[in-house]
Order: structure tokens, then sequence, then C-alpha cells
């Protein structure tokens, strides 16, 4: 029997606005090494840019693979350990028979994380954990290309 190989996964999203631009951003760490990623989107939001950084992290692990993945995010841990059983029985819809939203990434989410065994667990954001203040600090690098700048204003 062959053991998965163990890996450590942080991740979090960012947005300016509501929606607006965003990044997402995932650290792996797995035998004393660590991937960062990064990336984002001009118009979109937060709950995206969370579930982007869960599926691009989780792309990224080349087999099957022991997943102790943190986040902050409730919208995240809660769809996939309470909420996502309860959509696909009901196509995809809500309790109450509304469509899921960002279903898109909800099923590539479902998809991937099959591929793997799986704990998932909450953290508080913003409370000095190193892998969330480094995916956190991703984030918000992904989203700086997509934030506008301010107009330089006229010499008087």
């Amino acid at each position: 029997m062959t053991t998965r190989p163990r890996v450590q996964i942080w991740t979090d999203g960012a947005c300016s606005g509501n929606p607006g631009p965003g990044g997402w951003g995932a650290l792996l760490a797995w035998n004393g090494r660590e991937k960062e990623l990064s990336g984002g989107a001009r118009e979109t939001t937060n709950n995206r840019m969370e579930l982007t950084a869960a599926i691009e992290a989780l792309a990224a692990l080349t087999k099957s693979s022991a997943v102790d993945f943190y986040t902050d995010s409730t919208y995240v841990r809660g769809g996939v350990t309470a909420w996502i059983a309860g959509w696909k029985r009901n196509g995809w819809r809500t309790a109450d028979k509304k469509p899921v939203k960002n279903v898109d990434l909800w099923q590539r989410l479902d998809a991937l994380r099959d591929q793997h065994h799986i704990t998932w667990h909450w953290v508080r954001g913003h409370a000095g954990t190193h892998g969330n203040e480094r995916a956190d600090q991703l984030a918000n690098r992904g989203m700086k290309p997509f934030k506008r700048k301010r107009p330089l204003k006229k010499a008087e």
C-alpha cells in the first residue's frame, strides 16, 4: 500500500469593493518545501476569489495527496463540509430552490476534492498564523495589477 504525500495548504481571497478587483493566494507546504501561487481578476467578488484560491491550490497537486487545508473563509469551509451534498442532490439549487451562486467554481472544487483526502480547517484571519498571513499577502499581490490607478492631479 502506497501512502499519499501529506501537504498543508493555506488559501485566501481578497477584493477591493465587492464586486471589484480581486486576488487569490495559496501557500502549499510539504517535506520542508513551499510553493506560492497567486492571481486575480479585474471584476469579481471575494467569494469567487476564495473559491479560486482553493481550486488553484488543489489543481497544483500533481498526485493524490493527504491534505490539511486551512482557510479563513466560512463560505468555502461550510460549502465543502456541509452544503455541497445538498446542492448536488437538489440539482445545484439551494434549499429554497434558488440556483447556487458561483456554481461553476463549486463544481470545479468538488471534482478536485474527490482526488484527495482533505481535512478542512477554519482559521481566524489576520490572527498571526504564518500560512494564513502569507496567503493573504499573496491574494493582495494577485489583486494589485487589477486595481485602478488614481489619475494624476493636474499641476496648478
